[in-house]
């Protein structure tokens, strides 16, 4: 399958996988100074703060094709530094650009840099249905057993 991207920060590579095999294509983060921000050493490094939350460019526009939807999916080396990528979905007919909120949950102020990974683009299919209402939903072993119902071990 063929994903026509757009790059709208031309200083930063297009999306790539790191490893044959991967399932998500990595995400890199487009500063350019704009205000609200705390900038440290230049416009190319952004100091988020614990308890932070900021809305970052990725420099990216994506057409996903009809029949699939991009899903954002946070790197796990920045939870490594205390940082959070939300998830979020990129619906086929969308055509802006992509922008990732991320969090600081750590303790520490963490930096981050105009050109670093920031989150991954993973493509998969999209299953619709047709919704039906119904008096009751058919039995099952687990039943509305929830959160902690098939205990820790």
């Amino acid at each position: 399958m063929r994903l026509p991207i757009k790059r709208l920060d031309p200083t930063l590579p297009p999306p790539a996988y790191a490893r044959a095999g991967d399932a998500g294509m990595d995400l890199r983060v487009a500063l350019d100074g704009a205000e609200g921000y705390d900038y440290t050493r230049s416009p190319a490094c952004l100091r988020i703060y614990p308890g932070g939350r900021v809305l970052l460019r990725t420099g990216l526009a994506v057409a996903i094709p009809e029949g699939y939807q991009g899903e954002i999916r946070p790197r796990s080396s920045l939870f490594l530094r205390g940082l959070h990528a939300a998830h979020g979905t990129i619906d086929a007919g969308y055509r802006g650009e992509i922008r990732v909120g991320v969090a600081n949950l750590g303790r520490d102020p963490v930096e981050i840099e105009a050109g670093e990974r920031l989150a991954q683009l993973v493509i998969s299919p999209v299953a619709r249905c047709e919704v039906v209402e119904v008096a009751e939903l058919d039995a099952t072993e687990r039943g509305a057993g929830g959160f902690g119902s098939t205990g820790r071990e």
